[in-house]
């Protein structure tokens, strides 16, 4: 009797584990033979991330999300973003091809994953990383990523990606409302020119940009040496042609997103509050909107008003500058040496640089192997290079084009040297002679 009650105890145990682990592979994935309907949903392993139908805001319609599985949580990736569900009968579910598609109550594809080759057996599985993968269960590979197809918002182990010559290919589109998730008309991303920096485009146009990276940080956003170091990777892959933008915390939960007004917010969880928090915004002044003071201009948020002409320069268009349109920028008074004599054969004294401390440096810099003690004669040496610059981790840096977007930080940024005819330079020796005469005389009287 007590053998046959073991044996019964036994069966049951194996019956009791063969459902739980049934269960537990239904908790976070999707089969053929089990979809999920609104208002179902599928938690990851660590009951981290939940993926499930939503309604943004006070829409009324349906979309399929991901989002943190924590209260009051933002969903960061969307795929019917074009195409809402307009009542509670969306299907989540594995089609004949082997996509991992969205059907309405009429059967119809709202979405797909949109895989060429057709595979016969898959699932998709939801990650602790917030990553939806779809693979095939014969091989174990993954045929598609919802970290390849990013929504509005940049997570830790997704990958941005650009093309050294074509552009982005992985980057991220705003929601076109807080209430509506369909691609709004910003875009943001890496763009890979000469040295590579962290874009916001509106319409293909800039609209923000983070400066150069120098292995470590975007130099153009003061504070990430103190906050991001060692958090961000942008790497090579040579083979492919592609520069790959990624970021990893450990002992934090930190997300990026793009909003539908183009500004860059860094998300950051605080246990104690049970709340997220913006820790960082790429936009608070018009400062931070690219190009705002035109060619040759300067922003300084803190001055009145906050766009002036680099010295050496004046408004293109006095009027416009007056009434504070500042978009046309600046010209030179003076030429350059190169230029006076192609014009008057006048040779006289060289050109100098102008050093201005703290500041966002223009876009559009070519790197050059030159040493920071040669940096400057190298530029001075090539009559088409109007500034340089020199940061440990980029090397020497040299513009031969207008500077744009140019901005004064009250710490951080780079030392910025513009190169000035010497008539300008001299203009500008003599203030600080006559200055220091005035201190030193006033030093003397005060003795």
């Amino acid at each position: 009797m007590e053998f046959r009650s073991r044996r019964i105890s036994f069966v049951v145990v194996i019956l009791l584990t063969g459902f739980y682990t049934y269960l537990g592979t239904a908790i976070d994935t999707i089969t053929a033979s089990r979809p999920i309907r609104d208002p179902e949903t599928i938690i990851s392993n660590g009951s981290d991330f939940t993926l499930g139908f939503f309604n943004p805001g006070n829409s009324s319609n349906h979309y399929l999300g991901i989002w943190y599985n924590k209260k009051s949580e933002p969903v960061f990736w969307v795929a019917n973003r074009d195409k809402p569900l307009i009542d509670a009968s969306g299907l989540v579910t594995i089609s004949e091809d082997g996509n991992l598609v969205v059907l309405n109550k009429q059967n119809e594809v709202l979405w797909s994953s949109n895989v060429s080759k057709s595979v016969n057996n898959v699932s998709a599985q939801l990650l602790d990383t917030g990553n939806l993968v779809l693979r095939d269960i014969t091989t174990g590979i993954s045929i598609w990523e919802s970290f390849q197809e990013p929504t509005d918002t940049f997570l830790e182990g997704m990958k941005l990606s650009s093309h050294i010559g074509t552009g982005p290919i992985v980057q991220l589109r705003s929601w076109k409302s807080p209430s509506d998730p369909s691609p709004g008309s910003f875009s943001s991303g890496i763009d890979p020119s000469n040295i590579p920096e962290f874009f916001v485009w509106n319409d293909n146009r800039p609209h923000w940009r983070s400066g150069p990276w120098n292995g470590q940080v975007f130099i153009g956003i003061p504070y990430m040496y103190s906050n991001y170091l060692d958090g961000f990777k942008l790497l090579a892959d040579d083979k492919a042609g592609l520069v790959n933008f990624t970021y990893l915390y450990l002992n934090r939960t930190t997300f990026f997103v793009l909003t539908s007004l183009g500004i860059i917010e860094e998300i950051d969880w605080f246990d104690k509050e049970n709340n997220w928090e913006v820790a960082f915004r790429s936009q608070d002044t018009d400062c931070d909107v690219y190009g705002w003071c035109g060619e040759f201009g300067r922003c300084n948020p803190e001055k009145k008003p906050i766009c002036s002409c680099l010295r050496g320069f004046e408004p293109k268009t006095v009027q416009e500058w007056n009434r504070g349109n500042w978009t046309s920028g600046c010209v030179r008074k003076s030429p350059l040496q190169c230029e006076r004599i192609n014009k008057t054969g006048e040779v006289k004294k060289e050109d100098g640089f102008l050093k201005l401390g703290t500041m966002k440096l223009p876009y559009f810099a070519e790197r050059s192997s030159v040493s920071v003690v040669n940096c400057r004669e190298y530029c001075l040496n090539n009559c088409s290079c109007i500034a340089y610059a020199y940061d440990d981790g980029i090397g020497c840096m040299t513009w031969t084009g207008s500077l744009i977007d140019i901005q004064k930080f009250s710490f951080g940024g780079a030392d910025l040297y513009i190169r000035l005819a010497h008539s300008e330079l001299g203009k500008f020796l003599d203030v600080l002679s006559y200055l220091a005469i005035m201190l030193l005389t006033t030093n003397v009287s005060l003795c």
